[in-house]
């Protein structure tokens, strides 16, 4: 889904944005309800930022990258945490590219992002670089999305990647009281 965001785009930069998580929904300016096998994922885009928020029989997730005034965490190279019972993975970088590279970059991602079912894309009023796209998918047990921010007045693309999955404890079988572990031989 492809939409054009009723904001003023404002001269932000990359280096402007830091990452959350648990942060309660914030107002968005369009969101997309996706149900992935079995888990709710809304894809909500905030202006120059975005959040995901995950909803699962396990229970809950919530990301938020966004120039959050106040925020003492910028945006981290990577992150790797286990929440309770949840494995997550998150990864960013931020891509460089000349004018005219960026123009086409630009486009390549909001067609990939604009037709997909999973995908939503809001491009600002007055810069037709200017975007926040975001693609989310189900595989291998979980639920991944990607995002691009886009920053053309510093020809920057700030590019996300994030995985999070169920991970149940594990157990360890203790032999019972007088029996020998059994082996293969």
């Amino acid at each position: 889904m492809l939409t054009t965001l009723q904001t003023a785009y404002t001269d932000t930069r990359a280096a402007d944005l830091a990452w959350a998580l648990g942060r309660e929904a914030l107002p968005a300016l369009a969101v997309l309800d996706l149900e992935l096998s079995g888990a709710t994922l809304q894809l909500r885009l905030l202006g120059a930022s975005h959040q995901v928020l995950l909803e699962e029989e396990q229970g809950s997730c919530s990301e938020t990258v966004a120039c959050m005034p106040g925020s003492s965490t910028p945006l981290p190279l990577g992150v790797a945490k286990r929440i309770g019972d949840w494995e997550y993975e998150f990864a960013a970088r931020v891509e460089t590219l000349s004018q005219g590279s960026f123009a086409g970059r630009a486009q390549e991602l909001l067609a990939l992002v604009a037709d997909h079912p999973h995908g939503l894309a809001g491009t600002f009023p007055g810069s037709p670089h200017a975007f926040t796209a975001m693609l989310a998918q189900r595989h291998e047990g979980k639920v991944r999305w990607r995002t691009w921010h886009a920053y053309p007045q510093e020809g920057q693309l700030v590019v996300t990647r994030t995985s999070v999955g169920f991970h149940p404890p594990s157990r360890h079988r203790k032999p019972r009281a007088g029996s020998m572990p059994s082996t293969r031989r």
